[in-house]
């Protein structure tokens, strides 16, 4: 357990002692795409219905708008803050090349999102930019989900699958989806039909998860990567885009090597730490604007 204490107040719930949780790590590592930082250096995010803003002040983590009771239902699963990260980091920086990154990112976390809003997210981040990204899964949200006050702004929940499976192609394109559209219409089709289906992918191992997911339209080897690591706490995955391509031929591989080659190598190096080992190298290599 990666903190001492919880206290709670009228305005937040407080835990003390907070180990290996730095926010810009944790939410600009690129795994997370519905929080955004405040002018005051804090976050404010949308997860599983509800609206939370976190702080970080020294060693404490402040969660605002929540409960004790959800923290303990909700967030300490979410934030992932029952895993010791001392003992991922001390493993993965026995890899002198990894240390570096590992150190440079040593606040972050992987969070436990909603497998759902996970699989429409990264459908939508296919060849696409993180603003944009950004952008279509708000506007989806703002057109089919629940509103939500906070701080005088409107935030809206991610519809559920109920909420979707009616709609066009059309209405996901003025979403700013682009051509991705009806491969978010046919995955809300699909998952409405066999309301089981992501439960069962859950279920599986990690080789038989990465497979299954590939069979929704536009879910790729790296995108099937992304929402198994980020949703599905299948840690042998190995999401390779372009920032991890550059950090891994960087520090070991040659060039011109292809991408599944690139995600073999790094899952039979770090096995079932290779997740982890990904975030600290994609955070390092972006960050540190890495070239081949």
């Amino acid at each position: 357990m990666d903190f001492k204490d919880i206290e709670s107040n009228e305005k937040c719930v407080i835990v003390k002692g907070i180990e290996n949780f730095e926010l810009d790590h944790v939410f600009e590592c690129g795994q997370c795409f519905r929080w955004n930082k405040t002018k005051e250096g804090t976050f404010i995010g949308v997860a599983f219905g509800k609206v939370i803003e976190v702080e970080k002040k020294d060693r404490d983590l402040l969660i605002y708008n929540t409960t004790e009771k959800e923290f303990n239902d909700i967030w300490v699963d979410y934030f992932d803050l029952n895993r010791d990260y001392d003992e991922i980091k001390t493993e993965l920086s026995k890899d002198q090349l990894l240390k570096k990154s590992v150190d440079f990112g040593s606040g972050i976390r992987i969070l436990r999102q909603d497998p759902f809003e996970l699989l429409l997210s990264f459908i939508i981040s296919a060849n696409n930019r993180i603003p944009m990204i950004k952008r279509a899964i708000k506007a989806i949200s703002k057109k089919w989900g629940k509103e939500i006050k906070y701080k005088g702004e409107t935030y809206y929940t991610f519809p559920r699958v109920e909420d979707l499976q009616h709609k066009v192609i059309e209405d996901f394109e003025e979403c700013g989806t682009g051509f991705r559209a009806k491969y978010i219409k046919d995955t809300c089709e699909k998952v409405y039909e066999n309301n089981d289906i992501l439960q069962y992918i859950y279920s599986c191992d990690d080789d038989k998860c990465h497979i299954e997911l590939q069979k929704f339209m536009g879910v790729g080897p790296k995108v099937a990567d992304c929402i198994m690591l980020f949703s599905m706490q299948k840690y042998s995955a190995f999401p390779v885009d372009v920032w991890v391509k550059r950090a891994m031929m960087h520090f070991y591989v040659a060039p011109d090597v292809s991408l599944k080659r690139i995600r073999d190598f790094g899952r039979n190096k770090f096995g079932n730490l290779s997740g982890f080992a990904q975030q600290y190298l994609f955070y390092y290599a972006r960050e540190n604007n890495i070239l081949e």
